[in-house]
């Protein structure tokens, strides 16, 4: 049964209210990953608690369940220079930038003059509400997370 600090197999699809599919596993491999260290947002975990190996769920969730709703303070206007200069900048081209302790983070271009461009950092998903479908695969300690 799936609990904080299982290491769980799954195959899952997060779909939009228009049932257009965000993501989704199938037909590739399985998602893996350790309960409750982060590689899922809280409320995605959440709906995992108490399942086990065999058990398929649908749920849809709110944008506060999920991914969270926009936050303004997550657009940013960034120098043009600080792209490269021969980068075809257009809105809504995702960005991966790499953040100060080297993590990556996507951005999205929302507008672009000669010398700013207005970033969105911002989930892709926030503000959605979603449909997630899991099939759980396997739930032990012994797997690789």
């Amino acid at each position: 049964m799936i609990a904080y600090g299982s290491k769980v197999r799954m195959h899952y699809t997060i779909a939009l209210e228009d049932g257009m599919v965000a993501d989704t596993t199938e037909g590739e491999a399985p998602f893996e990953f350790v309960m409750g260290a982060g590689d899922l947002e809280e409320g995605l975990e959440l709906a995992l608690i108490g399942l086990e190996p065999g058990d398929k769920q649908t749920l849809t969730l709110t944008p506060d369940q999920a991914f969270g709703y926009p936050s303004p303070a997550a657009v940013q206007d960034m120098p043009r220079s600080d792209f490269p200069p021969n980068m075809q900048l257009k809105p809504g081209l995702i960005v991966t930038f790499s953040t100060p302790t080297g993590d990556e983070l996507p951005g999205t271009i929302m507008e672009v003059d000669k010398d700013t461009v207005k970033v969105d950092f911002n989930h892709p998903l926030a503000g959605h509400e979603i449909t997630y479908s899991v099939e759980i695969l396997d739930v032990g300690t012994g797997m690789a997370p």
